[in-house]
């Protein structure tokens, strides 16, 4: 059974900082692009990162650019989201994805987790 399982969203101030964890079981995560996504209210699902299943290359949207940084443990199928300098527009649920690599479609996701960034 395949399962993306999210961890470490919470409430945090503006200028603040959280890590996401995603823990993913039932498949060969080594083989596996991953990428963080996150859904704001009223607004589409944007990729925030996305991470190559070895080596760590890495690509951003720019709105995160030298902010977050994405990351991945193979031998402990999980991928992470560092996320430093938190806004109030950083306010969504973030999700992970796979996708094998060379394909585009997204075969699993992760059911998400809330990030909210306030005072």
């Amino acid at each position: 059974q395949v399962q993306l399982v999210e961890s470490g969203g919470g409430l945090v101030q503006p200028g603040g900082s959280l890590r996401l964890s995603c823990a993913a079981s039932g498949f060969t995560f080594s083989t596996y692009v991953m990428s963080w996504y996150r859904h704001a209210p009223g607004k589409e699902r944007d990729v925030v990162a996305t991470i190559a299943s070895v080596g760590g290359s890495a690509n951003y949207a720019d709105s995160v650019k030298g902010r977050f940084t994405i990351s991945r443990d193979n031998a402990k199928n999980t991928v992470y989201l560092q996320m430093n300098s938190l806004k109030p527009e950083d306010t969504a649920v973030y999700s992970c994805a796979a996708r094998r690599v060379g394909f585009r479609k997204i075969d699993y996701w992760g059911q998400g987790t809330q990030v909210t960034v306030s005072s």
